[in-house]
Formats: structure tokens, C-alpha cells, sequence
């Protein structure tokens, strides 16, 4: 006689089934790294557009600090594998930035600019990012 609890093939059927639980549980925290991976990798892009606009900008009060008339603006200027473009209406600045990946990052400062100099000295006023 057989006992109840002594079947062949129930050992093995727990251990396929954990098995499978074991490997649902991996599966879940690869994709869960591979999220956090992505979420951060896009983090760094939005930084790296960022800066870029920060260049423009930068850039953009150096012309200003030599010539206190200059509203020429740049178009598409190469930096770091982006570019940014600068426009110049009246005491506002608007830089924005694009990266080699297309991250985009705008960043817009009101300036004032003394009249003495060159050098000018330039004064931000408000400066806002990517609104």
C-alpha cells in the first residue's frame, strides 16, 4: 500500500513550480534595473541639454560684456556634439539647448547692461529654466 503524502512526481512538481517563481521574481527586477537605467540614462540627457543652453547663454553675455549693442543672436552653434541658438529680443535672452540625442533644454534670462565699458557689466535680472 501506498501512502497519500508519498506520490511520485509531487517533489518534482514543487520544484518546477518554484521553480517558475523563482524566474517570474528575476524577470521582474531586471525589467525594474532596466527602468531605473533608462530613468537615469534621461537624467543625464536633460542635464547634458541643459548645460548646452547654459553655454549659449554664457556665450551670449560674453558678446554682451564686449559690445553692449550686440543682438545678433547665433544660430545652430556647435558645442560639446549639440548645438545651441541664442536670441537676443530687447533685455531678454533665450537660450536654447539641443544635444547630439535630441534632448532639449531652454533656458531665458531678462539682462540688463551698463553703459560705461567695454568690458559692459551685465546683470541678470530673472532668470527662468525650460518654462
Amino acid at each position: 500500500m501506498r501512502n497519500k503524502g508519498n506520490q511520485p512526481g509531487s517533489v518534482l512538481l514543487m520544484v518546477v513550480f518554484i521553480l517558475a517563481l523563482l524566474a517570474a521574481t528575476v524577470m521582474a527586477h531586471l525589467q525594474i534595473n532596466t527602468e531605473e537605467i533608462q530613468v537615469m540614462q534621461n537624467h543625464l540627457y536633460a542635464a547634458e541639454a541643459l548645460a548646452t543652453a547654459e553655454a549659449g547663454l554664457n556665450d551670449a553675455l560674453a558678446q554682451l560684456r564686449a559690445d553692449a549693442a550686440w543682438t545678433t543672436g547665433y544660430i545652430d552653434k556647435s558645442f560639446n556634439g549639440g548645438s545651441y541658438t541664442v536670441t537676443v529680443n530687447g533685455s531678454t535672452l533665450t537660450a536654447t539647448g539641443v544635444t547630439s540625442r535630441g534632448f532639449v533644454a531652454k533656458v531665458e534670462a531678462d539682462v540688463a547692461v551698463s553703459t560705461d565699458g567695454p568690458p559692459h557689466v551685465v546683470r541678470i535680472d530673472v532668470l527662468r529654466i525650460n518654462e
